[in-house]
């Protein structure tokens, strides 16, 4: 066979990135860990600079490694087989992130449907009910805990309601940015991208408002018992994912401000929409099994 009848699969050189990216998750890790502990225990240390220092790491990691995958692909390394591995390991990765989130919610579908009615004497549990919390009632949210922690719960209206309205028109104008990028319409595009993260980044403000809120007015914490604990853990991971989605957005901005992607290359610009898809997704699920519901 001749050179030209085999597809091109490009083999980038040996790296430094997965090392240095593993050095910042090890201090990463090490001062979340201790400056865990260093607030528990009102003492001072160096746990949240350790912290710091791991997240610059990780910065500097990010910011080289997508460099020379900018490289590789604006100057035609990348192959057409290449591009199904990144769209095969992409799906994967939002597969792993589907999962993530049903671990949470699965939690949460356990402590309503199991444990709050076995500690009000549910499924023969009449014993456990009037040995450890005669005076329990079975309700969802569980606004007073055995500790004695009362708390109120989070309500649909407002808010959440205007961050779930603000997510679903972001995945239309990310979607008609995408269709912009099919059409080589790079004003349409720009237009679309920009409005897209203006709206991720009013999700996050009213999502800090609405913690704020939770925190000093409502008595919603952390710590206020298993229904703080699923609130916040599920909120909270969500806006992280959002604050992530967010970053891609506005480094495709600054990409296609510089005039990359096109019709036939913009598989990041893909990924970024099919990440962003996932985000709205999880928060509508969220909002109607954690607000509504």
């Amino acid at each position: 066979m001749s050179e030209q009848q085999y597809e091109k699969y490009y083999v980038p050189a040996s790296s430094p990135w997965p090392i240095v990216g593993a050095v910042a998750l090890f201090f990463m890790a090490v001062g979340a860990g201790n400056w865990v502990v260093e607030i528990k225990n009102g003492s001072d240390g160096f746990g949240l600079h350790t912290l710091a220092f791991g997240a610059l790491i990780l910065t500097v990691m990010l910011v080289g490694w997508f460099k020379d995958q900018i490289h590789e692909s604006m100057t035609g390394m990348h192959g057409d087989q290449l591009g199904r591995s990144y769209r095969q390991g992409m799906a994967w990765f939002i597969f792993s992130e589907v999962m993530f989130f049903c671990a949470f919610f699965g939690a949460l579908f356990y402590a309503r449907v199991f444990s709050v009615p076995w500690l009000a004497g549910a499924s023969n549990n009449a014993e456990t009910f009037n040995v450890l919390w005669p005076t329990f009632e079975a309700m969802w949210p569980l606004t007073t805990t055995p500790g004695g922690t009362t708390t109120e719960a989070m309500g649909w209206m407002g808010l959440p309601l205007y961050n779930t309205i603000i997510l679903l028109i972001s995945s239309f104008t990310c979607h008609f940015a995408h269709v912009a990028l099919e059409k080589g319409d790079r004003a349409k595009l720009k237009a679309w991208l920009g409005f897209t993260i203006v709206l991720g980044l009013i999700f996050l403000f009213l999502q800090v408002e609405e913690y704020i809120h939770a925190y000093q007015e409502m008595g919603l914490r952390l710590d206020s018992g298993i229904y703080g604990n699923t609130f916040f853990m599920l909120t909270g991971f969500h806006g992280f994912h959002v604050t992530l989605g967010t970053f891609m957005l506005i480094v495709m901005f600054f990409r296609v401000l510089k005039g990359h992607f096109s019709h036939d290359n913009q598989f990041a610009f893909q990924a970024t929409s099919w990440y962003w898809h996932f985000v709205d997704v999880v928060w509508v699920c969220l909002f109607f099994v954690v607000y509504v519901f």
